[in-house]
């Protein structure tokens, strides 16, 4: 969540930065949070009136009786009893008045970097880097879809996963489902020179979510196994963003980067009849994430090392990609920055997005109370303690890369040819065809 004190110190600041995001409802939020916050303070130094003033009568009455004044002694209890009645009160309206701040704050999102683009919509979202390896025309038989393709050489079987577990849940199979884990096993591969590998729990609990800002936003779009209060998590981040939570870190740790190849699981409301075709957005699908945790002054460069890192996975797959920077108004809940590399598909004739690169700021780690500690040049501890700053992105997510290998490399008698980084991971399979 964004810092409190800025609702005191830099109300305008605050307003003004996310008005960059155009939606109107979330100036009127932090207005709300701002008066909530007001009356916090003002409920906290009417309390510290009345305690004072109770600690001054306690000390007046001791000296009323010491003065065998018992009247003006029992008239100043009776004023101390409806003082601590009135605090008694004050006392509830502070913990409803917090709470009520707390979740105005958990729905506020996060303040854009001065250097994110301004925009409305995706549409306004600029191209960085790219298109690389982008052709002006393709051949016909790339321009056919992966759906098509990966039926006819029983690489994909959507029909059967329906009947197992519903609509929207695909299931890979044979040389399809090789090229699945072969895809995350090269993604781990490509980032584990500085990457430590974590596989962390599938099932996560509110807090968890709530820490990295799917909830309560996103609780609709997240599966909730209601009995044991816990959540199928929906990407790695999740839990790889508390794996530190309500701990302080040394700075001679950071940057702490982590990865993790894991199941995502996403409900998807609201997206019936748009892209739900063959492997383009399913319930459930595998990913390799990458998460850093780090100073604010590290925070950067592990931005544009981790967008490297997965623009550099596409391109060793050989496949036609662009780089885009998220503009204000496409931002994340929790985003500070964003990068998105997007990989083309001839057969759906789309741009894909198969990665996502943030920079969250500090606003994950507020969330969670994750912070660090300073040391002086001398190697001195400096008192005191700093919300962490923390950055993810995916560094190979399956399915979409897995549908533009399907139509980038198919040939002209239908098979797909494995891309030659791949190989070692495919168990001798190196062109995948029906026969």
């Amino acid at each position: 969540m964004i810092d409190q004190r800025l609702l005191r110190t830099d109300l305008d600041g605050v307003k003004a930065a996310l008005s960059r995001r155009n939606r109107p409802a979330i100036i009127d939020d932090v207005a709300h949070a701002a008066r909530l916050d007001a009356r916090l303070r003002d409920i906290q130094a009417e309390r510290d009136d009345i305690r004072a003033r109770v600690n001054s009568i306690s000390k007046e009455v001791g000296q009323l009786h010491r003065n065998g004044k018992s009247d003006e002694a029992q008239a100043l209890q009776a004023e101390s009893k409806d003082l601590g009645g009135t605090e008694s009160v004050l006392a509830g309206e502070y913990e409803e008045v917090s709470a009520a701040l707390r979740d105005r704050l958990l729905g506020i999102p996060n303040l854009p970097h001065a250097a994110a683009p301004d925009g409305a919509s995706e549409d306004d979202n600029p191209v960085v880097i790219g298109p690389i390896a982008h052709h002006s025309t393709y051949p016909e038989w790339q321009r056919v879809p992966h759906w098509e393709t990966a039926v006819e050489l029983g690489i994909l079987d959507n029909e059967r996963a329906a009947k197992i577990s519903g609509s929207m849940f695909t299931m890979q199979r044979g040389a399809g489902a090789t090229l699945a884990r072969a895809l995350c096993q090269f993604g781990l591969d490509q980032n584990a020179d500085v990457h430590e590998e974590v596989r962390p729990p599938s099932l996560v609990s509110t807090a968890t979510l709530t820490a990295t800002g799917q909830l309560p936003k996103f609780a609709d779009d997240a599966y909730a196994i209601e009995r044991d209060d816990l959540w199928a998590s929906p990407t790695a981040e999740a839990p790889l963003t508390s794996i530190y939570a309500n701990e302080v870190l040394d700075d001679t740790e950071l940057p702490i980067r982590l990865m993790a190849h894991s199941s995502s699981y996403r409900r998807e409301a609201g997206s019936a009849g748009r892209d739900t075709r063959g492997m383009l957005r399913s319930h459930e699908f595998d990913k390799v994430e990458m998460m850093a945790y780090a100073t604010p002054e590290q925070a950067p460069g592990l931005l544009d090392d981790m967008v490297q890192r997965s623009e550099r996975v596409i391109a060793a797959l050989q496949l036609p990609y662009r780089v885009i920077e998220i503009c204000t108004g496409d931002m994340g809940q929790s985003h500070h920055r964003s990068f998105d590399v997007e990989v083309y598909a001839p057969g759906a004739d789309a741009w894909l997005e198969v990665s996502s690169v943030s920079w969250l700021g500090d606003y994950q780690a507020r969330r969670a109370n994750i912070r660090f500690r300073r040391h002086d040049e001398t190697g001195k501890l400096i008192k005191g303690s700093e919300f962490a700053h923390t950055l993810n992105g995916s560094a190979l997510a399956v399915p979409r890369v897995w549908a533009a290998i399907v139509e980038n490399y198919r040939n002209e008698d239908g098979s797909v040819t494995v891309p030659d980084v791949l190989h070692p991971y495919m168990r001798g399979i190196t062109r995948i065809s029906a026969d």
